[in-house]
Parts: structure tokens; C-alpha cells; sequence
């Protein structure tokens, strides 16, 4: 099960997608790639190991002074069916 965590400061913007396995990480990888590829504002992406044994996608917006990646979050949240906000 895919949860995620949205943080947000005036020019900043993150969201940390956690998955439990392989199948799950393909998934959100494709997905991400697709709705970022759309555009031109590119994030900083890092992955990360948490202790309950799931890795975490961090995707991170800097200087968004047009607040784009609100909706290109809104979009990955979705195409993932993520309903789990932790």
C-alpha cells in the first residue's frame, strides 16, 4: 500500500511517496516520470530507505515562485490512487 507525505513552505515544495516493494516501485516510478516529463519545471528526485523496510521516493520543487507542483503533485497523487497522508 502506497502512502505519502506533502510538505510546503512559501518557495518550496515536497512530496515523499513510500512503497513496501519492487512491483509497488515500478509503479510510482513510471507514473512519476510520465506527469513530470509534461513539464518544463523539474524537480530534485531521491530515494531513501526507511527502517520498516520500505523505500521512499522524494520529490522536491525549489524557487516554484508559480506554485506549479502543487499540481503536478495533485496529479501523481492521483494516477497512484494514494489516499494515505501520513
Amino acid at each position: 500500500m502506497l502512502d505519502a507525505e506533502h510538505k510546503s513552505e512559501e518557495r518550496f515544495t515536497k512530496l515523499a511517496i513510500a512503497y513496501e516493494n519492487d512491483e509497488e516501485k515500478q509503479r510510482v516510478n513510471q507514473e512519476v516520470d510520465k506527469i513530470i516529463g509534461r513539464y518544463d519545471i523539474q524537480p530534485q528526485m531521491y530515494v531513501t530507505a526507511v527502517s520498516s523496510g520500505k523505500e521512499v521516493l522524494v520529490i522536491e520543487y525549489e524557487d516554484d515562485t508559480c506554485r506549479e507542483s502543487g499540481a503536478i503533485f495533485e496529479k501523481i497523487i492521483k494516477a497512484l490512487n494514494i489516499t494515505k497522508f501520513v
